[in-house]
């Protein structure tokens, strides 16, 4: 999967492969045989120099297509309130619970 994504951030940028791979540091042979799925788990740092190159960060690249589309589908807000929920202690249980109970409520 992060073959694939390497592979589309690097076109995106209009960089050759070679680009990329001095850029980074990396072998050209290896960066192709990760982008081509023949290698399919580059070391951290493999995808920070690759990542730095292009510009984004290894979570990002980790990241996969429904998860991007669930990041752009949250505004600022939503991001805010979970981070603030986060901030204040309270627990991805808790916060279930909070959800549970308050469909249960509806339903009353």
């Amino acid at each position: 999967m992060i073959g694939p994504k390497i592979q589309e951030l690097r076109k995106r940028k209009r960089m050759s492969l070679s680009e990329v791979a001095e850029q980074a540091g990396v072998a050209k042979s290896y960066l192709s045989s990760i982008e081509r799925g023949i290698q399919s788990n580059p070391s951290i740092q493999f995808m920070e120099k690759v990542g730095k190159v292009l510009g984004v960060s290894v979570n990002e690249l980790l990241m996969s297509q429904s998860d991007e589309e669930i990041k752009e589908n949250l505004d600022d807000e939503w991001l805010r309130l979970a981070e603030d929920a986060m901030n204040s202690g309270v627990s991805k249980q808790e916060f279930k619970e909070f959800l549970e109970f308050n469909k249960w409520k509806q339903n009353q």
